[in-house]
């Protein structure tokens, strides 16, 4: 039987196939099938390999030189450096032709990105990849420095050395990479690739050095060779170690404490001894392959996870005793019912005070408790030290209690010896302050390490023996969680934020919640002969009672933090949302005041930053253009630049604009209508204004007539400067006026003597407005009557049944108006004619006027698409807050529109753009209804299809309307086999960059199965779906952790790029927005704080709200959660902890730490919130950019809902038992 799951590596996924049909029967493979570009000898012409950043890449890995070959194999020419490594390391060599072409584009891609461009285009630039073999073996070399051993990467460069340093870089990388790309689900244990690269580093150095094998003399051999040897020698006994430990878990039904996760796998890699036990070649007798109970073997690593509520304290025990100590104090303070600072000078309420050491050391005490009861199965099994460590903290911190003990007697002992508040009392107290100021050192230091966050990163990440040992002891020595603090600025503000909130917090519970509760305490504790109804606890006391009464205020007080957390993170939200310029442009009247700006901030913030620097040559220019750069960072002045219609930027917006309107038009959310009314006019018509949207004219017209009615007696000046006031006015005015002129010259044929008469009116027009005696010449308060005219003209002519002798009658009617009843000085027949504004003949000789000299263009022609704007620009009097109706439509221009106004990096060009990828997990859920699914009824007698026409009735409409106008129906679906599978399959063939990345099962009979991911495409020119790559895995990759995970590990290996994007089957993105993901990946040049991001959140917009109450309950709460919330952990808190869908991932720095998300069985339920934790463990930084967004469908009933939740409790539960949050809670704010 034959099985597959999907996932994509380029866009969406496909569904599976009919069982029992095989992989070969469906995808056909050619030896000409390629992924992106070809680079197999016959593909030499390609247009893509004539390029010279791609020839360069090709003769780098083709530079085999002098290398010694591999045995028992013969050398072809066409062999590079992959098939040299392939051949030496037993790797498959569909690995090697993936890797082959993922080496290929991003040794291109960084080529073309440099800036100068290299001297010598025809080679790599050295530094390309010295950079790149940094960035990817960076986690290595942090590796070998936390075990102190000798990284196996050699690249000491001379000048006379430089072309070999080059090979032995592209050796290194191309190495790793194919380690990783055939490492199947050890790609989750980024630490045990760390290992197996190491050794097979060395073995690399050992046979380019020209080592001997000591024992035949032969050239030295690595290890690992021979046809999948690498898979059968190295992978497989860790997947099968793996896979034996996931069985014991019972389907995660076990407790974590049996079993080793991924994890306790990766930690195991963390300690020296795995040199000692593992070995190399690596010995499958290690204790680290024994799974069964009996006998030594290696246990769970580092943390051990214990399904227990004192988790809750365990996890998060500085927050609670911070909790307990302050209202302990507050209890002590309130109860002499005076202001606190009148209290305290109490020499009783200071020595009282100092009872909150015992409750800080108990509670230490009772954490190194915790830690026994939770950890001891690591001492059982394997870290003695550990023991030791536990013991000595149980020790130290009873041995504290003891002192404060001791220490705090002497106190009383004093006072009641002395009879009074004594000098001895008062010195015995500065000898428990002394004590206490020893306890509390260390956690003054830590203090002055946060405040001197450089200082403290220093000393975490160093390998001094001191600083180590007191790593171990505070903190627990591990290999991530070192140096993640931020920046003194970041530092500091995060410090006043919570200084703040806290403050408020402690006042509110201070005066608010204990002191108001003190004196009705007093009188319970001290009424006598108090008779209960129910049983009495207490007989001689109200001690139950007055629990009873402080158990609700204690609650509260634990539980309140978090509503002034949320209180304070909504007020600074608020207050950085305005400073980023966020809702500047709410509708569409907002967007109407800043439109007239728009291209120069959509060429400003879209077009390529060296085109605008480079747009002329001098140096002042230059300088001038990056001025204008940062004159817009800092929102000084007015950097953006009106619109002209002579611009050839007015053109390149106007491309730009149509293009979204469109785009819309085939979203369904506006309708034709309205596409006539929000787009920019192609230029037809020698209209001497930029043409703006009809929707922005509205009334603009009618309104300057009323102004000209009123100000008929004034100058022209003065009636000119009353309309230019109003930009748009200006514009409709000048563009109602040329495009009227062009409308008569069109529809009166040109040699005709008519033609020549509007020509000349016009002319004679346009002579006394430039005399500025407009006014003085004509009838201002005519222009209603010629307005009305020329409407009726414009309606007959948009008829549908054109009828000419109307059209005829209409313009002999607009002939007098204008000729006799516009001009204020009276012409008889004679001057008009010598102005040429009569016809020469009489009528009885040529017949009337207009009535042999009107044609009207075809009915399809151009023409009636201005026609129909002049119309709406002279009688709309619609508000243009109703345009465009659809709230969605609406709401994506003016989100888009604000975004361009917004402090966002510049684009670069695409040429020199971060390359990217974008990867879909799909598992079974529907791609593209089909009719008959749209059209079934429930057990209501309600459809789908009624459903959506119910709520989206408006898109429905527009829907209708285009599919009368383009004549088309729904796609047909292939019956004959799965409709999924079909829907995969158009998809492919209509988007030629989509790649749909599978895992195939392959019987073998016997019970036996082998496992391939496979990665397939549309061929153009074979037109049908091919198999590009194939790559064996060791088992069913699927079976060792969380599905999700696992779908985006083994489809990872496919994507390209520097970045990659995590998109999920329910999310939506718009043609505007994409527009922005070039300036949006700029952000990974840029510092965010003392790190460059590795993580790039992206706003989402929950566009299901409509469909239901519930629904819209989930829109308000994604919304809080992925604006306010994500906001200011970003900036300024910088605990932004982990990723969502759509962030964008620094693709090389996740591939190396475990991949984009935690894949251990039920512990990694959210497994990008374990991702995020991970990322910010390892030293990564997860920023929130809200100029650009992506759409996203929550679900819309009862029922999904309670499932999400409940999936959300889980996982909540599940973080709370995880080593990532005891890490994070350890180091972080420690």
């Amino acid at each position: 039987m034959n099985r597959r799951r999907h996932c994509s590596a380029e866009c969406d996924s496909a569904p599976p196939p009919p069982l029992g049909q095989h992989v070969q029967d469906h995808f056909e493979v050619s030896d000409e099938v390629y992924n992106i570009i070809p680079l197999d000898k016959s593909s030499a012409d390609h247009p893509c390999r004539r390029l010279p950043d791609v020839q360069a890449s090709i003769a780098a890995l083709s530079a085999v030189g002098d290398l010694p070959r591999p045995p028992f194999l013969p050398w072809k020419p066409e062999y590079d450096l992959l098939d040299w490594l392939g051949f030496h390391f037993g790797f498959q060599s569909s690995n090697v032709k993936n890797q082959r072409e993922h080496l290929v584009l991003h040794l291109s891609n960084a080529q073309m990105r440099l800036v100068p461009p290299p001297d010598n285009i025809g080679s790599v630039d050295p530094s390309i990849i010295r950079h790149f073999c940094h960035s990817l073996l960076e986690n290595y070399y942090n590796w070998c420095s936390y075990l102190d051993i000798k990284p196996n990467v050699y690249l000491s460069v001379t000048d006379s050395a430089i072309s070999s340093v080059d090979q032995r870089g592209i050796l290194y990388v191309s190495l790793y990479l194919l380690i990783w790309g055939e490492s199947a689900n050890l790609r989750f244990v980024p630490e045990c690739i760390c290992y197996i690269f190491h050794h097979m580093a060395m073995e690399l150095n050992k046979i380019l050095e020209g080592y001997t094998d000591e024992y035949t003399g032969m050239p030295f051999l690595s290890s690992v060779y021979g046809e999948n040897a690498f898979l059968d020698e190295i992978v497989k006994p860790i997947y099968d170690t793996m896979k034996a430990e996931v069985d014991k878990s019972r389907n995660g039904t076990a407790p974590h404490s049996m079993w080793r996760n991924y994890d306790d796998i990766n930690e195991y890699f963390w300690s020296r001894r795995c040199f000692k036990e593992l070995k190399w070649p690596i010995d499958i007798g290690s204790t680290f392959f024994m799974t069964s109970s009996k006998g030594k073997k290696v246990g769970k690593t580092g943390f051990v996870e214990q399904r227990s509520f004192w988790n809750i304290f365990r996890s998060f025990h500085k927050l609670w005793i911070m909790l307990i100590l302050f209202i302990q104090a507050a209890v002590i303070v309130a109860w002499e019912e005076e202001y606190p600072w009148e209290a305290l000078k109490s020499v009783k309420v200071q020595v009282q005070c100092l009872t909150v050491f015992f409750s800080w050391s108990s509670m230490n005490f009772l954490k190194s408790l915790l830690d026994v009861a939770m950890q001891y199965s690591l001492v059982l099994r394997e870290i003695k030290w550990l023991g030791v460590k536990m013991i000595l903290k149980i020790v130290v911190s009873a041995g504290w209690i003891v002192v404060f003990g001791i220490f705090y007697g002497r106190i009383w002992d004093q006072r009641s010896s002395d009879g009074r508040w004594s000098p001895e009392v008062n010195r015995r107290m500065v000898n428990f302050l002394e004590v206490a100021l020893v306890f509390m050192a260390p956690e003054l230091l830590v203090l002055v390490l946060f405040i001197l966050p450089c200082v403290g990163n220093f000393l975490e990440n160093t390998n001094w023996r001191i600083f180590r040992l007191l790593s171990w002891w505070f903190q627990g020595r591990t290999f991530v969680g070192r140096g993640l603090k931020e920046g003194l600025t970041n530092s500091m503000k995060y410090i006043i934020f919570w200084i703040f909130v806290l403050g408020t917090k402690f006042s509110y519970s201070y005066f608010l919640q204990i002191k108001p509760m003190v004196e009705s305490t007093k009188t319970l504790l001290h009424a006598k002969k108090v008779h209960y109804v129910w049983h009495e606890f207490f007989k001689i006391s109200n001690q139950f009672v007055v629990g009873l009464l402080w158990l609700p205020i204690v609650c509260i007080y634990m539980m309140d933090l978090q509503i002034w957390f949320s209180i304070y993170s909504s007020f600074l939200g608020a207050i950085i949302g305005l400073f980023d310029r966020l809702g500047e442009i709410q509708n569409i009247q907002h967007l109407r005041f800043r439109f007239q700006y728009f291209a120069s901030a959509i060429q400003f913030n879209l077009m390529p930053g060296e085109q605008l620097l480079n747009a002329s040559g001098t140096y002042p220019s230059k300088l001038k253009a990056a001025l204008y750069r940062l004159k817009l960072r800092c929102g000084l002045g007015k950097p953006f630049k009106k619109l002209e219609s002579y611009q050839e930027d007015t053109y390149k917006f106007a491309m730009i604009w149509n293009e979204i309107i469109m785009t819309f038009r085939e979203e369904d959310i506006v309708s034709d209508r309205e596409v006539e009314l929000l787009k920019l006019p192609e230029s037809y018509w020698d209209i001497r204004v930029i043409q703006w949207p009809c929707v922005f004219l509205s009334n603009e017209v009618l309104l300057a007539l009323r102004c000209a009615k009123e100000l008929s007696d004034a100058p022209d000046k003065r009636l000119w400067s009353k309309i230019s006031k109003n930009e748009y006015m200006r514009c409709a005015v000048i563009e109602a006026y040329d495009s009227v002129k062009h409308l008569l010259l069109t529809i009166v044929k040109y040699d005709t003597q008519e033609h020549s008469i509007v020509k000349t009116f016009f002319q004679e027009i346009d002579q006394w407005v430039h005399l500025e005696k407009f006014t003085k010449r004509y009838k201002v308060t005519s222009l209603g009557k010629i307005h009305e005219q020329v409407v009726h003209l414009l309606n007959l002519v948009l008829k549908p049944t054109k009828d000419v002798d109307e059209v005829v009658n209409a313009l002999q009617v607009l002939y007098v108006a204008a000729i006799q009843d516009f001009t204020k000085e009276h012409r008889d027949i004679h001057q008009l004619r010598e102005a040429g504004l009569a016809p020469r003949t009489t009528v009885s000789r040529a017949g009337f006027l207009f009535e042999k000299a009107v044609q009207l263009p075809s009915p399809d022609d151009i023409f009636y698409q201005h026609v129909r704007r002049l119309h709406t620009i002279l009688t709309s009097k619609d508000s243009i807050l109703k345009i465009p109706e659809n709230h969605e439509a609406r709401r994506w221009i003016s989100f888009f529109s604000n975004s361009l106004f917004m402090n966002i990096p510049q684009a670069s060009s695409t040429g020199k753009m971060m390359a990217f990828s974008v990867l879909t997990p799909y598992y079974d859920e529907e791609v593209l209804y089909s009719e008959e699914q749209l059209k079934n009824v429930n057990e209501d007698g309600i459809s789908i299809l009624y459903y959506l026409q119910t709520i989206y009735a408006d898109e429905w409409r527009n829907f209708v309307e285009r599919m009368c106008w383009e004549g088309m129906l729904y796609g047909t679906q292939k019956a004959e086999k799965d409709p999924r599978g079909e829907d995969i399959s158009n998809l492919l063939e209509d988007n030629e960059a989509l790649r749909v990345a599978y895992i195939d099962e392959v019987s073998k009979g016997m019970a036996e199965n082998e496992y391939y991911s496979v990665l397939v495409k549309y061929d153009q020119k074979l037109q049908r779906e091919v198999e590009i790559y194939r790559i064996k895995f060791p088992g069913d990759p699927l079976k060792l952790g969380e599905g999700k995970p696992e779908n985006q590990n083994h489809a990872i290996i496919f994507t390209r790029g520097d970045a990659v994007q995590t998109i999920d089957m329910n999310q939506d993105h718009y043609f505007e927005e994409a527009l922005k993901m070039r300036n949006l990946l700029e952000e990974f040049k840029h510092n965010h704080g003392i790190r460059k991001p590795t993580v790039l959140g992206i706003r989402e917009h929950i566009f299901t709200g409509a469909v239901s109450a519930p629904a819209q309950f989930m829109c308000a709460q994604e919304t809080s959660f992925v604006t306010l919330g994500q906001r200011i952990m970003a900036n300024p808190l910088k605990i932004r902890m982990h990723y969502g869908h759509p962030d964008v991932l620094d693709r090389f720095w996740f591939l190396t730490r475990g991949g984009i998300s935690k894949g251990s069985r039920v512990l990694n339920i959210n497994e990008d919130i374990f991702a995020g934790f991970n990322c910010t463990l390892r030293g990564g930084n997860i920023t929130h950019h809200e100029y650009i967004q992506f759409g996203k469908g929550r679900d819309v009933g009862l029922n999904q809902i309670s499932v999400f939740e409940a999936k959300i409790a889980s996982g909540s539960g599940e973080q709370l038992l995880s080593r990532d949050v005891y890490r994070l809670d350890s180091r972080l704010d420690s």
